[in-house]
């Protein structure tokens, strides 16, 4: 059963119960007031009756009824020491008789009312033991006064009927009509199932649930499940784009692995060849022989180099993807940056190397990995030198706020600005220079790495032909650091 009827069948059956209740909370409300009158009508006749009931010397009733008695009241007395009835002038026109109760029913003048049917007209009767003053004495008898409730019994009827009637008739409008809104209020809970089966059968995260009603819990339902779709596409474009990323990864890592594996294969073969010959066989010289080996192993000992640096990065950006970190420590800028200008001016360039002024940095502190630190600048230091053939390279600093920007600025070939969103990714090497300059486009990706970890962010400003210029702004440390 659904939940639409569930619902349904549940307040139905509520209702049911309350007109049940209503009903014959009216209906013994309006019998018991219209009979109640009624008994208090006859006790009150019989009360009046009762002192004059006794018999004259011809033995006639000397009076049943007193007072305005009206057509609809009879009486009768019966007297059971002599078997006699005396009936009222009104029972006698119509020839009506009460049934009489056994005299050991109304010993010590005991009371009860009964309803009873005669000639099929309803009656209800109050029934009295009465002693009867005759000349022979008091004799034992019974006074029975009687009302005609044929009206109130049909109007009980019909009131019964209506009752009856009436709530079943509204029990099914509440259940048709409570049936409907059940259905209303419960589609978008149908609109929810859809959606779910959309995406179930389907790839489309981009459906949403429309709803236009209040903000009740259907109303919160709803919007938590929108919530909820949003997030599962974002998980799952962020999940595409880490797949493609993978791939790419992997096409690229393939591609740099295979180029200096290649390069060692065909050396170690050429070697092989050369070394296995017989010396009268072969056309080259010893010298000759010797020379070729010498390149051959300087290749393979280049080629080894190179998978080393890029296995070591890609062994970093691991680390970097299972969210691993390091170990942070206050680090004076000064210090740092003197050394990693002394150390840049050994690395291999066709540049010039100009340091800015460090002074400023005297007593500035930043909280980071000093290891790291410098790997950084040298990735950007190096980057520099590679794509700035001739010109000139500066490294200095500047403040802004509560951070420091190391400045690293080149005059060398530039970059097109679509190209400067992609520069981070890794293996990305702009067109204009590959197989111009060495490198496999990790290191980049390494330093960004570095950045984000210790809460900084990257600047970069370039133009084709005319350089390019990172700024690194990294949180100061505005505390001196504990001895």
């Amino acid at each position: 059963m659904s939940i639409k009827l569930r619902l349904t069948a549940w307040y139905s059956g509520i209702l049911a119960v309350m007109l049940l209740a209503l009903s014959a909370a009216i209906y013994g409300f309006v019998y018991f007031n219209t009979f109640g009158d009624l008994k208090d009508r006859l006790v009150k006749q019989a009360s009046q009756v009762e002192p004059k009931v006794g018999l004259t010397n011809d033995g006639t009733l000397q009076q049943i009824l007193g007072g305005p008695a009206g057509q609809s009241l009879f009486g009768q007395l019966y007297i059971y020491d002599l078997n006699k009835m005396i009936p009222s002038p009104n029972m006698t026109e119509i020839q009506l008789q009460f049934k009489i109760p056994p005299k050991g029913s109304m010993e010590n003048q005991k009371q009860e009312f009964l309803q009873a049917e005669y000639n099929g007209n309803p009656f209800l009767i109050f029934q009295q033991g009465v002693n009867v003053a005759t000349n022979n004495g008091n004799l034992a008898g019974v006074l029975q006064v009687a009302v005609y409730t044929g009206e109130q019994v049909t109007m009980l009827n019909r009131l019964k009927n209506i009752l009856l009637v009436g709530s079943f008739a509204t029990l099914i409008a509440a259940f048709t009509f409570g049936l409907f809104l059940a259905r209303k209020s419960m589609s978008p809970i149908g609109m929810v199932i859809e959606a779910a089966n959309g995406i179930q059968t389907g790839n489309d995260l981009s459906s949403r649930i429309e709803y236009n009603g209040p903000p009740d819990e259907i109303g919160r339902l709803i919007e938590t499940v929108n919530s909820m779709l949003g997030r599962m596409e974002g998980f799952y474009k962020d999940l595409e784009d880490s797949y493609a990323t993978q791939r790419r990864f992997v096409s690229d890592a393939s591609h740099e692995l295979r180029t200096p594996l290649t390069t060692i294969r065909g050396n170690i073969d050429l070697l092989q060849k050369v070394w296995e010959m017989d010396p009268g066989q072969s056309r080259m010289s010893e010298a000759e022989i010797r020379q070729l080996s010498i390149e051959s192993v300087k290749d393979i000992a280049d080629e080894s180099k190179r998978m080393s640096r890029l296995v070591g990065d890609m062994l970093s950006l691991a680390r970097a993807d299972t969210g691993r970190t390091f170990d942070k420590e206050p680090v004076a800028l000064e210090p740092l940056m003197t050394e990693v200008a002394r150390r840049a001016s050994f690395l291999p360039r066709q540049s010039e190397w100009s340091i800015g002024d460090l002074s400023q940095m005297n007593g500035k502190y930043i909280v980071g990995n000093k290891d790291y630190l410098q790997q950084m600048l040298f990735i950007f230091i190096d980057n520099a030198f590679k794509y700035t053939p001739a010109g000139e390279v500066t490294m200095d600093a500047v403040f802004y706020q509560n951070q420091v920007g190391i400045r690293i600025k080149d005059t060398g070939i530039g970059m097109d600005k679509d190209e400067v969103p992609h520069i981070f990714d890794r293996f990305y090497r702009a067109d204009e220079s590959r197989g111009m300059t060495e490198g496999i486009g990790l290191g980049l990706s390494i330093a960004k790495w570095i950045i984000d970890e210790h809460g900084g962010s990257v600047e970069v400003v370039t133009r084709q032909g005319e350089g390019t210029t990172f700024i690194i702004w990294l949180p100061l440390l505005f505390a001196p650091p504990l001895e």
